[in-house]
């Protein structure tokens, strides 16, 4: 918002110190202000010619058929086909708005119109452009590492209430499978900050301990990508086909309980006792596999429901154990600093 408001102020005055409209150089440094001054530049260079392209149809047409429908038409539609057939998506819309805009003020002197408008347009471009690259450059890393806390507990909340509805032998819930997909959007949205991050630092400098500290919070972050897609086998499981004996029963709520306190705090080392939960779960769980295809009058290709939610768990304990390494190299970083 800061960076919107300088660019549009630093626009206006510049326009007004040359006598120009500044309608036009405004609304082009508004939208091209974006998240990184990459993204900004990247932008930058297919709005300029996708305005261009917009500024000279609408005043082609006008120039033949005035102010009338037909040439609001014409100008909208065939700014829209040009950008799409130069692969000018990105500049549509901007152009098309510089379309329309600029029919009912042009009376006559079309050319020197245009030409106006490619200044302007110009101008908007590269104060926006400038504010990007020199005002409140972007830092993602705080947020991106609070991001991939929350989601671990997210996900501890969701693991558990699946768990619990299969234990029970209730329906999917639809609010569970709503959690899943809100859980899939903040992954793709904390990666794009990831990918930004990135992006930003082509542009200005940063420490060895930063670049350190965005690699650890990726690699976390591809580790809980797999530990939502875990979660997500649970959704296939039929609850009513699920029946765990008793024995069963209260091992995995031992087990669950734990993954569940491992995801609220990823970097606390697991007591002994959970170790060798853990390892017990783990080695019977193979030994009844390797028995099941060893036995040719058993058919177990294929997962059982209750083998399905023991790798899932042991699954997810895996993933934690490799976040657990992330956390400890992470504090390491933070004492040396």
């Amino acid at each position: 918002m800061i960076k919107t408001a300088v660019a549009v102020f630093v626009t206006a005055t510049v326009c007004q110190f040359f006598e120009l409209p500044a309608v036009f150089a405004v609304i082009i440094a508004i939208v091209t202000i974006e998240p990184t001054a990459a993204a900004s530049i990247r932008k930058g260079i297919i709005r300029f010619p996708a305005a261009l392209i917009g500024a000279a149809l609408a005043m082609t047409f006008t120039y033949f058929f005035g102010h009338t429908a037909l040439t609001y038409t014409l100008s909208a539609f065939l700014t829209i086909y040009v950008c799409h057939k130069l692969r000018l998506e990105a500049g549509a819309l901007i152009a098309t708005i510089t379309a329309v805009a600029m029919i009912p003020i042009t009376n006559d002197h079309y050319f020197l119109s245009f030409v106006e408008r490619a200044g302007t347009t110009t101008i908007g471009l590269c104060v926006s452009t400038l504010v990007n690259l020199t005002i409140l450059p972007a830092h993602f890393l705080k947020d991106i590492s609070r991001r991939n806390q929350e989601l671990l507990k997210r996900i501890a909340i969701l693991l558990e209430q699946q768990i619990k509805d299969i234990q029970q032998r209730r329906p999917h819930q639809a609010s569970r499978k709503s959690a899943y997909r809100e859980l899939s959007a903040e992954l793709t949205k904390n990666e794009m900050l990831c990918q930004y991050q990135c992006d930003e630092w082509k542009y200005h400098s940063h420490s060895i301990r930063e670049q350190r500290v965005y690699l650890h919070e990726r690699n976390k972050l591809e580790h809980i990508q797999q530990i939502h897609y875990y979660i997500g086998h649970l959704f296939t499981i039929h609850p009513l086909e699920a029946q765990p004996n008793d024995s069963h029963s209260f091992e995995l709520d031992e087990i669950v309980r734990l993954l569940i306190n491992r995801l609220h705090e990823p970097s606390q080392p697991v007591n002994e006792g959970s170790v060798t939960l853990l390892e017990q779960f783990d080695h019977r769980f193979w030994n009844e596999r390797n028995e099941g295809l060893a036995d040719k009058k058993n058919d177990k290709h294929l997962f059982s429901q209750q083998d399905l939610i023991t790798f899932v768990l042991l699954s997810i304990d895996d993933e934690l154990d490799e976040i657990a390494k992330i956390e400890k190299k992470k504090q390491k970083l933070e004492r040396i600093r």
